[in-house]
């Protein structure tokens, strides 16, 4: 069974470009998120989950490349591919001020590592059925996490509250320099899925797994930070602190969060119709990060 219903909107389609930023953490405290260190480190997981998540989403992108009878597809794929390894890049780049300031990542960031390459890596299977079974539950499964990725960039570009507790700057350029690409792409990996596969039952399948998994990695993410805090005396993390962080606007509100399965399960179901990529367009061009690198490629051209 097919999905074929669902239908892009083509004025939201952008040409896509990696673009080479770089940031410096001197300045940046290790509560970020003045007087919240449960914000802070909620939001820190991104820096241990997602290089490890991003590496192994351009490594099923590539082997999937063959796959793609449609050029502008393509394009899309090869532009993706470009930003996910910057974003890799870029939170990978956090770790070693995260140590800096007491807190080693490695017990949490390794068990990730295994996650991706391991449980979700390269199997040794015969060519043929069961080897493109693989490869298309890993693109649905990359489409269904993108929808969360997606709504976390359209989240923390309009996360007012951030700023107005006084977030540092750095940080926060760099969450939403990442979001405003997250919200650029978001298409990508769902036309993928439709091009090469689309079948509803794994796109739902693999939604489950994908939820579950980010949920569960998430919140262990957020107890590691709050249980090895040198600040913190019995730091803890919990979901009822999560609900109110949402309510109060410095984390993505649960009801918005929950709302959000029912659209990505519908048949009718588009990431074109979420989020607004001119928003996104706008925040990269005044982004000092992504301003500072188009300099430094026209200065190197």
């Amino acid at each position: 069974m097919s999905n074929k219903q669902a239908g892009p909107v083509e004025s939201e389609r952008i040409a896509l470009k990696a673009r080479n930023v770089s940031f410096s953490w001197a300045d940046t405290p290790l509560h970020w998120v003045p007087g919240d260190p449960f914000t802070t480190h909620t939001i820190n997981v991104l820096h241990l989950l997602l290089p490890a998540g991003e590496r192994w989403f351009v490594h099923v992108y590539k082997q999937a490349l063959p796959l793609i009878r449609d050029d502008r597809l393509r394009e899309d794929v090869i532009g993706f591919i470009g930003q996910e390894a910057m974003h890799s890049q870029a939170h990978d780049e956090v770790l070693p001020h995260l140590r800096e300031q007491g807190i080693d990542p490695t017990p949490y960031t390794a068990q990730v590592d295994w996650f991706f390459e391991k449980l979700l890596g390269d199997r040794t299977l015969p060519p043929g059925r069961a080897r493109r079974w693989w490869l298309l539950e890993r693109i649905a499964l990359i489409a269904a996490i993108e929808h969360y990725t997606a709504f976390l960039g359209d989240w923390v570009l309009n996360a007012a509250e951030l700023d107005r507790r006084g977030a540092d700057p750095t940080m926060l350029d760099l969450l939403r320099w990442h979001g405003a690409e997250e919200v650029e792409h978001r298409s990508v990996a769902f036309d993928l899925f439709v091009h090469v596969d689309g079948d509803y039952r794994r796109r739902v399948r693999t939604w489950a797994l994908a939820f579950s998994a980010l949920l569960f990695l998430w919140q262990r993410g957020a107890r590691f930070f709050m249980e090895n805090d040198p600040t913190l005396v019995d730091g803890k993390a919990s979901f009822a602190e999560f609900y109110r962080s949402g309510r109060r606007g410095t984390l993505p509100a649960t009801g918005a969060l929950l709302k959000s399965i029912p659209r990505y399960l519908s048949r009718a179901y588009h990431p074109s119709q979420e989020a607004s990529t001119a928003q996104a367009v706008a925040y990269l061009a005044a982004s000092p990060a992504a301003l500072a690198a188009e300099q430094h490629e026209k200065e190197a051209s």
